[in-house]
């Protein structure tokens, strides 16, 4: 089914709009599992929300999963991920830093690492996946010509994701090539799922998954089998949403 396209005037709209749904669901299930990415898109949404939680959400019982780490990044390193959302939603919303899990990206053995993380995931049911969306039509790390059937799983970065994050580092030298990324079976077992894409630079890769064909060149098409789907735009990119469902 077509996924359903909610279009904000821009970025903080859209973060507002996807915080608000996020705290209906805490609010209905305090123990919430919501899978949390990286990224700019989703971090207007963690800025909405953690001024919910000043004015009175209690997010104490919901555990948050990251959708990937990189590899090799040492400890406390500020663009690992788990620094990044320590940083950006952990922090901000006043919680330890027990309540984040993310996967072991300095493990020994990697595949290890990404079989327990899956089997975490497995165990705890993720009722709601944050994603954003990359250029190449990537979620999470799954990078073009990952398998629909996928689960948690060591992956090469794309050299184009290597790039476009090279703003985060001192150079595009020290961008890792390697990851551990919640596979895209993974990512379609969670109860809902909402797509946050934001800037003109991320509308192709939006109208690729929302309408062309579900193919693994596109990671991101495969949303379109998911039934319980909602994409936040923001104008810049909405012009991919052209007689898409919207509410």
């Amino acid at each position: 089914m077509t996924p359903i396209v909610e279009i904000g005037s821009d970025a903080e709209v859209v973060g507002r709009r996807v915080a608000a749904r996020i705290a209906a669901l805490i609010r209905g299930k305090p123990d919430a599992v919501i899978g949390v990415a990286t990224g700019s898109s989703p971090e207007p949404v963690y800025r909405a929300l953690a001024r919910r939680v000043e004015d009175g959400l209690d997010v104490s019982a919901v555990r948050w999963y990251a959708l990937d780490e990189y590899i090799g990044l040492p400890p406390g390193h500020p663009q690992s991920y788990r620094s990044v959302l320590e940083r950006l939603l952990i922090e901000p919303l006043g919680l330890p830093t027990s309540a984040l899990r993310v996967p072991d990206g300095t493990a020994a053995d990697p595949d290890a690492a990404a079989q327990r993380y899956e089997a975490d995931l497995v165990r705890a049911g993720v009722d709601l996946q944050i994603l954003g969306i990359g250029v190449n039509g990537h979620i999470g790390f799954n990078e073009p010509g990952t398998p629909f059937t996928s689960t948690t799983h060591r992956a090469r970065l794309a050299e184009s994701t290597r790039a476009a994050n090279a703003r985060f580092f001192s150079g595009p030298e020290e961008v890792p090539h390697e990851c551990l990324t919640q596979g895209l079976a993974t990512i379609m077992r969670a109860a809902r799922i909402e797509l946050i894409a934001t800037g003109r630079h991320k509308s192709a890769a939006v109208a690729r998954a929302l309408y062309g064909p579900v193919t693994e060149d596109c990671p991101a098409s495969a949303l379109q089998r998911h039934p319980h789907v909602r994409v936040s735009l923001d104008q810049a990119s909405a012009a991919a949403a052209a007689g898409a469902p919207t509410s």
